[in-house]
């Protein structure tokens, strides 16, 4: 009777009691899912703020090619955008045509052969560009996927751990204070598994929501590819 009213008594642990009051493996579990968590949260704000400059900036130089009448001033403007995978592109097709038209001007022989040889080394230099813009864009954004696939099992890892522990505890407790024993590494266990869940959740939300991003400027670098190939095919290669 007296250990039931000293547990009455007792004041429930509040959650950061538990956090820092744990020990061991489920510590370091913590530890290490707080760490990814941060990370994660720090890739979340800067990819969100580069992808959306490089849509606002692809949306402006779009708008910008098809007004402008000369490609060089075209290109002057595009070196202003630099996050715009767009601009880049056409930065890496309009120095390879130039390269190429220099080139026709000082050999004016086999000029079948040069026109094709020019739109596949225009269409190669628009590959790498796009491939390099790509690379890019998804920089870091592995991180979160990875934050989202393993934080969770991480997380169970660290509550298995200290459920164990608090059962051997309890195993060598011969008083009635069983319960009591066990109480608090069991919460400081399952602690482990809601943060792990509290890193992976944003993480996968995260991952998500700028591969459709990055998806929507892969499919404006392809459009606009084709079409600076059309225009370079019919303005420079008749």
């Amino acid at each position: 009777m007296e250990s039931i009213l000293m547990m009455a008594q007792q004041e429930p642990l509040s959650i950061v009691e538990l956090v820092t009051q744990s020990t061991g493996a489920v510590m370091a579990v913590l530890v290490l899912l707080v760490c990814m968590s941060l990370v994660s949260w720090y890739i979340i704000a800067v990819k969100a703020v580069y992808l959306r400059k490089a849509r606002r900036q692809s949306e402006k130089f779009i708008d910008i090619f098809w007004k402008s009448k000369r490609l060089d001033e075209t290109y002057n403007d595009a070196g202003k955008l630099k996050q715009s995978p767009v601009a880049q592109m056409f930065r890496a097709g309009y120095k390879e045509l130039t390269k190429l038209k220099k080139d026709e001007k000082e050999k004016d022989r086999e000029a079948e052969s040069i026109e094709l040889s020019g739109i596949e080394n225009v269409e190669r230099s628009l590959r790498r560009a796009s491939l390099s813009e790509t690379t890019e864009l998804e920089k870091y954004i592995s991180f979160l996927a990875t934050t989202g696939s393993t934080a969770p099992f991480i997380g169970l890892f660290g509550t298995v751990w200290g459920i164990m522990h608090a059962f051997v505890n309890l195993s060598s407790t011969l008083s009635d204070m069983g319960i009591q024993t066990v109480a608090g590494p069991i919460a400081e266990a399952l602690i482990a598994t809601a943060i792990g869940l509290l890193a992976a959740i944003p993480s996968v939300m995260a991952y998500n929501y700028f591969n459709q991003k990055i998806k929507v400027l892969q499919a404006d670098m392809e459009s606009f590819s084709n079409d600076f190939l059309n225009i370079v095919k019919r303005n420079f290669f008749k």
